[in-house]
């Protein structure tokens, strides 16, 4: 944007390595680097999973800017490195021309028009929905079907618990979905292509999810076995997604690492959890059944009356 003194970063077309260039921006004709009206120094590129490039440098504060304590700045993301590094222009579409907003240097917030401190809490109710969403309460859940349903004396309260479980993980994840589209309109220019991605895909298959509940058929009914995989398949690329997600969730929103490390935390426990039970299932299936097998055929004297009734 003319006007604009900026910190580009882009990958080196011979090594492949992240480097980082300053561009005082006067013309769109010559896009050249140039040094820039204020100190700069430390800067370095770090490529991230999903392609885009953190820009990490030091800059020499002035008095005025000392005394605001803000900045105006903008983002873009061109096409690319031309000859002699100039940059090749960007697109002016809406979404380019609202990707503008103020840097508080004191809190180190960002915003646009709806304010740093809203976009923070929005980015963290977002956060936490979607966490306790697809990244607890859904995995809960898919236990309480997976094991508990394993002994008889809980029935049907297993079911009960995996429907109220799975119904909160829905509503809880369908508002955090929509604090992230929101968070999405309020910030052009700004995009985490994997993660809305996942998110999408997320949505779509948990909503397909909800509809097995009404779909259920009898247990002896002939659609059944047909039912158990679409429910099974589908809740288990749920599980997969979610936890990815949430995961990449972080990365984004980078909070304090204690946070991540909670997180992690829970999910190796739940982990750990689900292969004692897995353990416990198969020992408590194998023994039913084998005392089926074993079974008299009238049910008393250990089946001698039965066999000496059928010899007579």
């Amino acid at each position: 944007m003319v006007g604009s003194q900026a910190l580009v970063a882009y990958k080196n077309s011979t090594t492949g390595v992240a480097v980082v260039r300053t561009y005082d921006i006067s013309s769109y004709s010559s896009i050249v680097p140039k040094d820039l009206s204020f100190a700069v120094w430390d800067k370095t590129a770090e490529s991230r999973s999903d392609g885009s490039l953190v820009i990490f440098a030091k800059i020499k504060v002035t008095a005025d800017l000392a005394a605001s304590g803000k900045i105006n700045q903008v983002w873009q993301a061109g096409p690319g490195v031309g000859d002699g590094s100039m940059l090749v222009k960007h697109e002016f579409a809406a979404a380019n021309l609202q990707s503008k907003g103020t840097l508080d240097l004191k809190n180190g917030h960002t915003s646009g028009s709806s304010g740093g401190d809203t976009t923070i809490k929005k980015k963290n109710i977002h956060g936490i929905l979607n966490g306790v969403s697809w990244g607890i309460l859904f995995p809960l859940g898919a236990m309480i079907a997976r094991y508990i349903r394993a002994f008889e004396s809980a029935d049907p309260a297993w079911f009960y618990l995996h429907m109220l479980c799975q119904i909160s993980r829905y509503a809880i994840g369908v508002a955090g979905w929509g604090t992230g589209l929101k968070l999405g309109t309020e910030s052009p220019g700004i995009m985490y292509s994997s993660h809305r991605n996942i998110g999408i895909a997320l949505f779509v298959l948990a909503t397909v999810q909800i509809f097995a509940l009404f779909l259920r058929p009898k247990k002896d009914h002939k659609y059944r076995f047909y039912w158990n995989i679409y429910h099974h398949g589908v809740g288990y690329a749920v599980l997969v997604l979610g936890i990815l997600n949430v995961l990449n969730g972080f990365d984004i929103l980078n909070p304090d690492r204690k946070w991540k490390l909670a997180y992690m935390i829970i999910i190796i426990a739940l982990g750990a959890i689900s292969l004692l039970l897995e353990a416990i299932t198969w020992v408590v299936i194998l023994k039913r059944k084998s005392g089926k097998s074993n079974k008299p055929y009238d049910g008393y004297n250990n089946g001698q009356g039965g066999r000496q009734n059928l010899a007579t």
